[in-house]
């Protein structure tokens, strides 16, 4: 049995995620105090191969309940129930503005005297704790719903297996990072199309722009050396226990250079037949 426990972020997209899990065919549950969690683990796996997927939501609203996770988590791994958890987060700046476009109420709106800012500091440091111990990360700051199923569906569809889950990224610098990359690469020193009047607005998912991008031989060294380092840090993620690993490739925009690379990294890793998906995270914007 596969047993999944989200938690994260009061507005950074538990809900959706739950969706999409659900989708592929997760048997989902909402707002489960912790301590109840061993007893629905229980029950799920008594159902003899009725509940093969289960995912159960904890989180703050919980109020003193939630306190008990860590010790939860602790007394499940000591009893041998094998859970991998989900942790949905966002910045500040958006989740403040999510809750006032929804006109939500904060769970802890009322220990912070009504205000939204503190109140999403405050679940931070109680959470912080539970990040840490968390197998899989996703931040949404940036995520369309779209794109946060794509990610839920490429880490969860198919058999549950610990091996390791490459999700490759390509990104603009101009919108920020990825905040949930453990590597990242900066490839705005290669050629840019961009100036490339015929390929300005086509991007490095059309061939005429994967071919400007690869014919140069600063590009071509920069592949070989890339190649080679994700080649030999992949075993090394393996043997550490690692579930996720999310490279970042970005450039300017998140338009040209950065999509053929993230491209071109997503087939390599397919020919070594590991577990990807590739997400062009700006590659709409303008």
């Amino acid at each position: 049995m596969e047993f999944l426990i989200v938690t994260g972020l009061s507005g950074a997209g538990k809900s959706r995620a739950m969706d999409a899990l659900e989708d592929i065919g997760f048997y989902c549950a909402d707002n489960i105090p912790p301590k109840l969690i061993p007893t629905f683990y229980e029950l799920s796996r008594q159902a003899k191969g009725t509940l093969s997927h289960v995912a159960v939501v904890t989180d703050i609203r919980g109020g003193d309940m939630f306190s008990s996770l860590l010790e939860t988590l602790d007394q499940m791994k000591s009893d041998g129930k094998d859970y991998k958890v989900l942790f949905l987060d966002a910045n500040d700046y958006v989740l403040v503005n999510r809750f006032k476009e929804t006109r939500r109420k904060h769970p802890l709106a009322d220990n912070c005297l009504g205000s939204l800012d503190q109140a999403v500091r405050l679940e931070r440091d109680v959470l912080r704790l539970v990040k840490e111990r968390a197998d899989y990360v996703i931040d949404t700051s940036l995520l369309s719903p779209a794109q946060l199923k794509k990610r839920i569906s490429g880490l969860f569809l198919g058999d549950a297996s610990d091996a390791l889950m490459i999700h490759c990224i390509s990104f603009g610098f101009k919108y920020g990072v990825p905040a949930e990359a453990d590597l990242v690469f900066d490839v705005r020193c290669l050629p840019n199309p961009y100036y490339v009047e015929e390929l300005k607005n086509l991007t490095g998912l059309d061939e005429p722009v994967r071919s400007y991008v690869m014919k140069w031989d600063q590009t071509k060294g920069f592949v070989r050396r890339f190649m080679d380092l994700i080649d030999y840090m992949i075993p090394l993620y393996c043997g550490e226990g690692k579930s996720q690993l999310v490279v970042a490739i970005g450039c300017t925009g998140g338009h040209h250079r950065s999509v053929t690379l993230a491209e071109l990294l997503y087939n390599h890793l397919l020919q070594q037949n590991l577990r990807t998906s590739v997400n062009h995270r700006d590659i709409q914007k303008q």
